[in-house]
């Protein structure tokens, strides 16, 4: 079997959505939906929807990003409310979590697509996606949704090589997933929990860290950081001030993770057991 370069899967790619005729999109603002929102857009044109849910796992700048992206794209944004907190499968935060949350998404999306006649609601999973522990991506596929990355083999480090051949400024974006993972298995989420999290990463980014994460274990905070930015955090920042700003959030205690940042970190107790 022939191994596509990433020009030939970016002209299949192009192939599937001529195909669709119309298309919506779900789309967060992150660089995989972005990059699926931008060529949809372009062979498509009016015929293309960008669709994003607005809840409290996402994070307000994250929302704003998500506009000025697809006005840069050109594609017409809709938001729309998904209503996950309202189920406790959900807010329970058992390890299958993320199949409560696409299922409203999708369950939201879906009837949405149909009543504008929209032919086929998309998202951006890739092919990297289907390797990790992903229920979300069977409560989207039960429902009819295409994941035309994953469906054409585009990688993740494609994703970014491809927008970045596409003049998409945010091609090296950090990834952004909802704030609902930053939650050990089996701790409820609530709408405080997800706004102190949410105001703690907003915290960090100001100071200039970009890939990050702040996990929440009860009334502690515990940052994140790549290993090679943990020594300039610790020597260059006032760490009673990032103390006082997390207090101020709602946290009660502080603590690094000194293995440093990695995506995905929580779902090493899954496949522990």
């Amino acid at each position: 079997m022939a191994i596509l370069t990433t020009k030939e899967k970016l002209e299949q790619l192009k192939d599937l959505f001529n195909k669709m005729e119309r298309a919506l999109i779900a789309y967060s603002g992150g660089v995989d939906s972005s990059l699926v929102a931008k060529i949809a857009y372009d062979v498509l044109g009016d015929r293309a929807l960008a669709v994003t849910a607005v809840s409290p796992s996402l994070l307000p700048e994250e929302l704003a990003e998500s506009q000025l992206q697809a006005e840069h794209i050109g594609i017409k944004q809709e938001l729309v409310s998904t209503q996950e907190m309202d189920n406790p499968d959900y807010t329970s935060n058992p390890i299958n979590r993320c199949y409560f949350c696409k299922s409203e998404l999708h369950d939201t999306l879906k009837p949405l697509a149909q009543k504008r006649g929209y032919n086929y609601v998309v998202d951006g999973i890739n092919s990297d996606d289907l390797q990790d522990y992903r229920p979300g991506i069977q409560a989207a596929k039960e429902r009819g949704t295409r994941s035309p990355l994953a469906e054409i083999g585009v990688s993740k480090a494609e994703v970014r090589e491809i927008s970045r051949y596409l003049g998409l400024s945010w091609w090296n974006k950090p990834a952004q997933p909802c704030l609902s993972s930053r939650f050990p298995y089996g701790e409820e989420i609530t709408v405080a929990k997800l706004q102190r999290v949410g105001r703690a990463e907003i915290y960090l980014r100001q100071l200039g860290y970009q890939n990050l994460r702040v996990r929440s274990q009860g009334d502690t905070a515990k940052i994140e950081l790549p290993a090679a930015d943990i020594q300039k955090f610790v020597l260059n920042t006032d760490l009673s001030q990032v103390v006082a700003a997390f207090q101020g959030f709602g946290f009660h205690f502080v603590t690094l993770d000194l293995e440093g940042y990695r995506s995905g970190k929580l779902n090493q107790l899954i496949t522990a057991k």
